[in-house]
């Protein structure tokens, strides 16, 4: 006698040769969007002696971007779902590559700055795109878990790739160079795009809600705003008016969504441990990495004193144990539960912030080559899971939406990574240094600043001794800012073992 084997949930359709070339032409945004949230690190310092940007543009050249980004995408991925997932993907990638041309030459740090939120809004429309494109060509729960750990790898990879990418172009060519690299990454999307991706979209997807897209706008906005201030110019009316005004829509957005018969975002998904815990892990994984990035960077460069090229070296092993550990924990996965995974990974990580707070001013670029590997292993699994747990938390038909919340994370991540790391850094930096004796007062108003203005001065001057000043008092912040990054990592670990020890192997 035969039987016939029942069906299982993992009997879905296999993705074709076309799906895993779509895949592939997918990654080159995903590889984009991530590289520019970093690649200005590397660029900072020849940017800060073309265009003369003060310490708070500055940090916000680098965390306009990301910030435009987080307050978009739960928006533009509602958009994606309705109005065609692909269509929105191509036309952000038109926008982008236009934008980033006009960045690679502006001429003050105010159009630069233009350009970077032009950046963001663009860049809101690839993102949610990517990972819901590929929700729907990978019906497979294997499959889709190897693509989503290539997608998460990509993501992770290329904020690390950011500052490498950034090395080798400003070893040969002007600060611009680091936008015009979108240009030829995005041409073969443009191209192979419409031949290869599958358009979807939600097929019932109701009217477009425009006042919940303005109050999530809002919400996410005024909220990142909110903190970006405080970490720059401390706590005033300003920052408590935004950030009340941030909770108020964020309050009238989640009831919206919950009495609305089609929302846009389903927020009942937050009270599944298994969606939470992973957005929260996702978003202190980037705080972690992007952290860390900001300030390596400029101990490299300024401390070190080492060329751009040979400085993006350095991260070369970090980069490489990244993409590793993001494709080879969904082998892990098959035997252990996700959190165990993730906790797993993030000791890595832990372990790199814990070596850089102990040798405090003693870093070596050997400790940080180190560091950044170990780091590298932990993100890259933890970024791999929580999104995998993410996306397979929602239907297929809300996947835009579902994707727009994880990156939403990850952009939060980012600006916070370098907006309270980074202004803690600023902050220890600022009260540690002793301006040497003689010092006159604009080289001592430029070292105040931040660490590239001292060099500057000290460069101009022929003031061995502000310089020596200004590398002890940033070390000297370095220790500190690696103490909290171990404590973020921590947290991190935390929240997977809470949330997703009932998570599905």
């Amino acid at each position: 006698m035969t039987t016939t084997p029942l069906l299982t949930r993992d009997a879905a359709p296999r993705a074709t040769r076309r799906d895993w070339a779509g895949l592939a032409v997918l990654m080159l945004p995903v590889l984009l969007i991530s590289i520019d949230t970093t690649v200005l690190n590397f660029a900072l310092p020849q940017i800060a002696q073309v265009l003369s940007p003060s310490a708070a543009q500055q940090l916000w050249l680098i965390d306009a971007y990301p910030l435009v980004l987080a307050t978009l995408l739960v928006t533009m991925g509602t958009v994606g779902d309705r109005v065609g997932r692909r269509r929105i993907l191509l036309v952000g990638a038109t926008g982008f590559a236009g934008v980033s041309a006009l960045a690679a030459f502006a001429p003050t740090a105010e159009l630069l700055l233009l350009a970077r939120v032009g950046l963001g809004i663009f860049g809101a429309t690839l993102m949610p795109a990517t990972l819901s494109l590929l929700r729907s060509m990978f019906l497979d729960r294997t499959q889709r878990r190897l693509a989503i750990a290539i997608w998460a790898t990509a993501f992770s990879v290329g904020s690390a790739l950011g500052p490498v990418v950034g090395g080798v172009l400003l070893a040969h060519f002007h600060w611009g160079a680091v936008f015009l690299v979108a240009v030829p990454i995005l041409v073969p999307l443009l191209v192979l795009g419409p031949f290869l991706i599958r358009e979807s979209r939600d097929p019932a997807p109701g009217q477009i809600d425009v006042v919940g897209m303005a109050l999530s706008m809002v919400a996410l906005g005024g909220i990142a705003w909110a903190v970006k201030h405080v970490a720059v110019d401390g706590v005033d009316a300003v920052a408590l008016a935004v950030l009340v005004a941030a909770v108020l829509a964020g309050a009238g957005f989640v009831r919206r969504m919950r009495r609305a018969v089609d929302p846009m975002l389903d927020v009942h998904l937050f009270a599944v441990p298994a969606f939470s815990g992973a957005l929260a892990v996702n978003l202190l994984s980037i705080v972690a990495l992007t952290g860390f990035l900001f300030f390596v960077t400029q101990h490299l460069q300024l401390v070190e004193g080492m060329p751009a090229l040979e400085a993006s070296l350095v991260l070369v092993p970090g980069v490489v144990a990244m993409i590793a550990a993001g494709l080879l924990v969904v082998r892990v996965v098959r035997h252990v539960r996700p959190a165990l995974a993730v906790v797993g990974g993030l000791s890595f990580s832990f372990a790199a912030y814990a070596l850089l707070a102990a040798s405090g001013a003693t870093i070596t670029v050997p400790h940080i080559a180190l560091a950044f590997a170990l780091l590298g292993l932990g993100i890259g699994a933890a970024e791999t899971i929580s999104n995998d747990q993410i996306l397979t938390a929602v239907p297929p038909a809300k996947a835009g939406a579902a994707s727009a919340v994880s990156e939403t994370a990850y952009e939060f991540g980012a600006v916070l990574g370098t907006t309270v790391l980074g202004g803690l850094l600023t902050a220890v930096y600022r009260s540690s240094l002793v301006i040497p004796a003689g010092t006159d007062p604009g080289s001592a108003t430029a070292a105040r600043e931040t660490l590239g203005g001292a060099v500057a001065a000290a460069e101009r001057t022929g003031d061995p001794a502000l310089l020596e000043a200004a590398r002890t008092a940033f070390d000297a912040g370095v220790g500190v800012t690696s103490t909290a990054g171990a404590v973020l990592v921590a947290a991190a670990a935390l929240t997977a073992w809470v949330t997703l020890r009932h998570a599905e192997r």
